[in-house]
Parts: structure tokens; C-alpha cells; sequence
């Protein structure tokens, strides 16, 4: 199949009427050795198949989303190792280098991506936040480099002039913001505040929330966007409660664990007012709350519709210290995705991989196992990889065109557990 061309994106809609309701750290360096940087860190054209497919991990080992790290750098490492495993991409071994992408304050994810082009690396993986991909997205395509997220968000990325260089295993924010907004209104809520991050993912999301929830026929009462570098909330948590919402929306990363508690002394806590939250926050805070006090939140964020425990063990194996799997399978498919199409392209250059990543997604032969997939592609078969976070068949924004959101509700451990899923189709 041919890739379409994105010089001109159609922005990302929802198809509401597809929705189906079901039931339901830090990283070592893998570095075998390295390659000669070629002039500016930028990947060389002409790259010839005799190199290995080197991978570099763009991922948070500091700052507010540091939480997510260890998922996501557990989740590259095992997709290396199974693809070496069963042979390697073109008969060599991956290679991975890992780099800090913070969280945007300070920079550190622009210096750490100089570090991965310098090792010329074909394939980005991250960055994890949205904000820090559009600082240095330009940086990455512009050396010829393909990057892949398995967390951004955004829905800044489908309209964004990438020249076909970018990706992401993890839906739209069209996606979440239209279950959220769902079951805000299904479970009776109509006067709702949104305490948003102001940055492309929390503007972005709360867009999307606050016109759901308007098209639903509820009312956003308050949609207040906070500095992303903000340590003190209790204005904010004072305009929250001056507009006497019957629920309260946080998108935020690990400040809430300040949030929550301004909240509280507010009067709008989570045991005042219903709380919901999303991705970015989802989190276990049995060590930051006292029992009880996150009892009853609900929070959305994409995951199969149930992630079973033989991949959680395996990513165990990788990283013992795990307690949270957030975007573990999103990341470990973006890999998996990328040495697939490096092998149907015979190339291991970032625009040939990028070339290749529609193709293996959909429309061949299913297949779920690097081992599978790539002894059908050595037959001369199109494949259609469905990995462990489930279908990811991209449209031609580089997006899922197919997505699962997960439903997760809190208990008084303060750790949450799925309870529903939402699938949805994005176009």
C-alpha cells in the first residue's frame, strides 16, 4: 500500500456513533556500540542496510511526568529484546540509546535529542509529553528522523506539518475528551469545572471535554487554564469553588498531588465534589494521600480493554520496581511498529521506515508477535500488526485510527482499577 501524502491534514473527528461500551524508574543503556555521527547529528540519506536499526528513547526520567517513565523505558526495552530475539531487523541486532525529555521546565529534552541524533539514531520514541514533542519535533524530521510516541496526546499532531516523519500508538484527545465528557454527563453530572495545565495537552483536552460536555447538554461553569511551572493552587482551587461546580475535571501531571489538597482546603475536594482525571495524572498515590482520599475519583486514559498480566509480568521482568503500566503497551508497539516497517522497507533509514509504518499497520495478513509478523513478511505477505495495546491501524495523520479508553475509578487505597472501556473510531 501506498502512504498518503499529510502535506495537507484533515483535522481528526470523532465517530461518535462507533463508540461501544464494554465491561471490562529509570533505564539502562543499551549500548552495543556506536556509529560514526555524521555532520550536525543529522541521520545520512543514503544509509545503507548493512547498519542496525538504532532506536533512541526519548522518555520522562525527571520532571512532572517522570512517573511514566519506567513503563515506557520498560516497554521499548522488552520490544528490543523480543525483536532480537527473533533475529533483529535485517539480520542485526537493534540498538537503543535512552535520553531524558524532562518536562519542558527546564529544556532538557532539546539537549538530549542533540544526543540521540548524534548517535545517529533512525527512530525517536517519545517524547511522552505533547508539549515537550512540539519542541523538538522540527528538530527531529528536520535530521531525516522518524520519531513515534506511545503518549502524546494531542491534537495539535493531526493538522501538524511533519512531512510524514511522525506517530503516535496512543488516540487523539478527540477520543478522550469525548468518553470523558460521556460519562461525566452519564453519571448525572451537568455543572462542570475544568482545571487545566496551560499547555498544548491540557488546552487540548479541555477543548475537547467542554464541548462534549456542552453538546451533552451540561454546562462548563469554569475552564481555568494554570501555569505548567505553577507550585501553589489555592487561587485556582478558590475559582473552583466560587462557580459551585457538582463536578471538577483536573488534566494536569503529578502537581496534583498539590492540587488535590488546595482542593480540599477549598471545600471542593474530592469527598465535597465528584473528581475525575485523565492520563496525565492517573496515578497510584497511595504513598501521597491519606487513605480515603481519592476514594470514588474516576479517570480516563487509553489502555487495552483489559491489559493482561502475562505482559504486566513481563515488563516485570524488565523492571521489578514497576507499579504503574501506563502507556507500557502504547510504547512497546510504537517499537515493534517501527522495526516491522524497517523490515518491509529493507531499509533502516528514518524516511523508509516512516514510508512502511501505514503498510504494516492494517489492511494484511493479522498478525501479533514481532516472530510472527516478520516470518510473513520474509513469505512476501502484507501484514496487519495488532499488538498488546491493541489495534493500531494508522490513518493518515500518522494517529490510531482505532483506540480503546479505558474507565478507572479510585479506591480507598488510593490506587484505581479499570471498570469499563470505551472503543471508539477516529478518522
Amino acid at each position: 500500500m501506498i502512504r498518503p501524502s499529510r502535506t495537507a491534514r484533515a483535522a481528526t473527528l470523532l465517530a461518535v456513533t462507533a463508540l461501544v461500551i464494554s465491561a471490562c524508574g529509570s533505564s539502562n543503556n543499551t549500548d552495543n556500540g556506536s556509529k560514526t555521527p555524521s555532520s550536525g547529528g543529522s541521520n545520512p540519506a543514503g544509509k545503507t542496510t548493512n547498519q542496525p536499526l538504532t532506536i533512541g528513547a526519548l522518555l520522562p526520567q525527571s520532571g512532572d511526568l517522570a512517573f511514566l517513565g519506567p513503563p515506557q523505558f520498560a516497554g521499548v526495552a522488552l520490544a528490543v529484546k523480543d525483536i532480537n530475539a527473533a533475529g533483529g531487523v535485517l539480520g542485526k541486532p537493534v540498538k537503543e540509546y535512552t535520553a531524558d525529555e524532562g518536562d519542558g521546565t527546564p529544556d532538557i529534552a532539546s539537549p538530549d535529542t542533540d544526543k540521540l541524533l548524534n548517535k545517529n539514531v533512525d527512530v525517536v520514541v517519545g517524547a511522552a509529553a505533547s508539549s515537550v514533542s512540539l519542541t523538538v519535533i522540527d528538530k527531529i524530521i528536520g535530521a531525516g528522523v522518524m520519531e513515534i510516541s506511545g503518549s502524546n496526546t494531542s491534537p495539535a499532531f493531526d493538522t501538524y506539518p511533519d512531512h510524514g516523519l511522525y506517530f503516535r500508538t496512543a488516540p487523539s484527545d478527540a477520543l478522550q475528551g469525548a468518553v470523558l465528557g460521556n460519562l461525566i454527563t452519564q453519571d448525572g453530572f451537568s455543572n462542570v469545572a475544568i482545571l487545566a495545565r496551560q499547555d498544548s495537552y491540557g488546552e487540548g483536552l479541555a477543548k475537547q471535554l467542554a464541548k462534549t460536555i456542552q453538546q451533552k447538554g451540561g454546562n462548563v461553569v469554569l475552564n481555568e487554564l494554570y501555569s505548567a511551572d505553577a507550585t501553589e493552587f489555592s487561587a485556582e482551587a478558590n475559582k473552583v469553588a466560587a462557580a459551585k461546580p457538582d463536578a471538577v475535571v483536573l488534566i494536569s501531571f503529578s502537581e496534583a498531588t498539590k492540587i488535590i489538597p488546595a482542593l480540599i482546603a477549598a471545600g471542593v475536594g474530592p469527598q465535597d465534589v465528584q473528581t475525575y482525571f485523565v492520563d496525565g495524572d492517573t496515578a497510584d498515590y497511595s504513598k501521597d494521600f491519606q487513605p480515603g482520599t481519592l476514594t470514588g475519583v474516576k479517570a480516563t486514559f487509553p489502555t487495552p480493554p483489559a491489559l493482561g498480566n502475562a505482559f504486566k509480568k513481563r515488563l516485570l521482568q524488565i523492571n521489578p520496581k514497576l507499579t504503574d503500566f501506563t502507556y507500557g503497551p502504547q510504547i512497546y508497539d510504537a517499537v515493534i511498529l517501527s522495526a516491522l516497517a524497517a523490515t518491509a522497507a529493507g531499509s533502516v533509514s528514518g524516511k523508509a521506515i516512516a514510508g512502511k509504518m501505514i503498510e504494516v499497520s492494517e489492511g494484511g495478513t493479522k498478525c501479533t508477535t514481532y516472530k510472527a509478523c516478520l516470518a510473513l513478511l520474509k513469505q512476501g505477505k502484507d501484514i496487519n500488526y495488532e499488538g498488546v495495546s491493541g489495534p493500531v491501524d494508522f490513518n493518515s495523520t500518522g494517529s490510531p485510527s482505532k483506540a480503546t479508553i479505558g474507565i478507572q475509578e479510585y479506591t480507598k487505597d488510593n490506587k484505581y482499577h479499570q471498570i469499563n472501556s470505551v472503543t471508539g473510531i477516529l478518522k
